[in-house]
């Protein structure tokens, strides 16, 4: 049986994502057979894996994907420290995580989801998959700025990847990013001068807001979800994606 990483496997059970299954093995809160687990330490999941004195059993959980219309207001954490944690407002009866960030200020679509495999293959920026968000400014939008926000934008010590631009009206703008770097589109046009006044994700990949009210999520399933796992790369895509 192939083994992989202790982090990629409690993160593919749904368990944490890799980074909080780093944090608990530095912390000495994992043991594999009775023994500490160690950095870089590799299973094939039939090892005695124990996390805060309870055992993580071997399983394959219901793969969850939720695409949700975020308002304003509403912060992109799962931590309960934060009282207005997207977990909590939108209190699903699983456990899920957000993929990714919006601002708070910003709203659209945001996924969640309990496969942690399938978010680390969306927001890996080195896959180019798109995200399309509608921006309004507080000035007009002109040719020669849609021309320089596509062409890339010197923010963050380094330059924006060249993106798709498309002028809607006078001061509102569509742009397609392939990648996210932080609030990157608010830094983007204030390079020009600009200051953006609202800003929604209407698409991540193949998944769209559509009509789905502000506030509200729905399930992603059926074809829908199967092309988005194969858009994130996901191998041997079956049945399973139905549910």
């Amino acid at each position: 049986m192939e083994k992989i990483r202790l982090n990629k496997y409690l993160s593919a059970q749904g368990i944490c994502s890799r980074r909080k299954a780093d944090e608990w093995a530095a912390a000495g809160k994992i043991t594999v057979n009775g023994s500490p687990a160690v950095p870089g330490q590799k299973v094939d999941g039939t090892e005695n894996i124990v996390i805060n004195g309870r055992v993580v059993a071997e399983q394959k959980p219901e793969r969850v994907v939720l695409a949700f219309n975020k308002p304003a207001g509403v912060v992109c954490t799962a931590s309960p420290k934060d009282k207005d944690n997207v977990i909590d407002f939108i209190r699903y009866p699983k456990r899920v995580y957000p993929v990714g960030r919006l601002d708070k200020d910003s709203t659209g679509l945001l996924l969640l989801t309990n496969d942690g495999e399938l978010m680390n293959q969306i927001l890996k920026a080195r896959n180019y998959h798109e995200k399309e968000y509608i921006v309004t400014v507080n000035q007009r939008v002109t040719a020669e700025f849609v021309r320089k926000m596509s062409e890339g934008v010197p923010i963050l010590d380094t330059v924006t990847r060249p993106c798709k631009v498309r002028k809607i009206n006078a001061t509102t703008f569509s742009i397609i990013l392939t990648q996210g770097l932080n609030r990157q589109i608010r830094r983007m046009c204030e390079y020009f001068g600009y200051r953006v006044l609202k800003l929604c994700r209407v698409r991540i990949m193949n998944i769209w807001l559509g009509d789905l009210p502000e506030g509200k999520w729905r399930e992603v399933s059926g074809k829908e979800l199967r092309m988005l796992m194969q858009m994130a790369g996901e191998k041997g895509v079956d049945d399973d994606s139905d549910r």
